[in-house]
């Protein structure tokens, strides 16, 4: 009996290691280039994303999806790979805090102190995020890069929920701390 094509998004979260692992790498690969991009840099992520598939497609049989969708096994994956460039990652974090505002004089002036505003934030953020640990850090850039739910980033890592409450909470209090108990989102909305 033939079943009915359900389409080409159906069932990625829900994908088997029996399928064709085709449909998961065309759902999922510029999401995960985009998020290693982030973290480090357009070329690193070139090679990180597609290692991030050459491990998912070869340990594809590990894969159980009675734990969980494959969006956040393959960003666990590519977290993992990223701990082998920590050290390029922190220091990206803190070159863009030292980076300086450069003023900024073409068009009318509110777009421009916008931008200006935004590059001191961005600064600022970056050097609180270059001072977390690599396991804070991770949970903060699942969740605001990656764009991951908590449970998302739990199976993502490997770790409980509460774990990925309890670094939130404590990476949150750290990046307060640093910025000064600012919210550097309210500065730049209020100056």
């Amino acid at each position: 009996m033939a079943h009915p094509d359900p389409g080409p998004q159906a069932g990625i979260g829900e994908w088997s290691p029996h399928e064709d692992f085709s449909r998961v790498f065309d759902a999922h690969f510029a999401e995960i280039h985009r998020y290693i991009a982030r973290r480090l840099d357009t070329q690193t992520a070139d090679d990180l994303a597609a290692d991030t598939f050459l491990i998912a497609f070869r340990d594809r049989d590990r894969f159980d999806p009675a734990r969980g969708e494959i969006r956040p096994w393959l960003y666990g994956i590519a977290t993992n790979l990223l701990s082998g460039h920590r050290r390029n990652e922190v220091r990206r974090w803190k070159a863009l805090s030292r980076a300086e505002v450069a003023d900024d004089q073409e068009g009318p002036e509110g777009p421009v102190t916008a931008r200006l505003a935004a590059r001191q934030v961005t600064a600022r953020l970056a050097g609180a995020l270059a001072g977390l640990a690599k396991r804070d850090r991770d949970v903060v850039l699942l969740l605001g890069l990656g764009g991951l739910s908590h449970a998302e980033v739990a199976a993502a890592l490997g770790i409980p929920y509460g774990t990925v409450a309890s670094r939130l909470n404590r990476a949150r209090r750290q990046l307060r701390e640093a910025l000064g108990d600012a919210n550097p989102l309210k500065e730049v909305h209020d100056g």
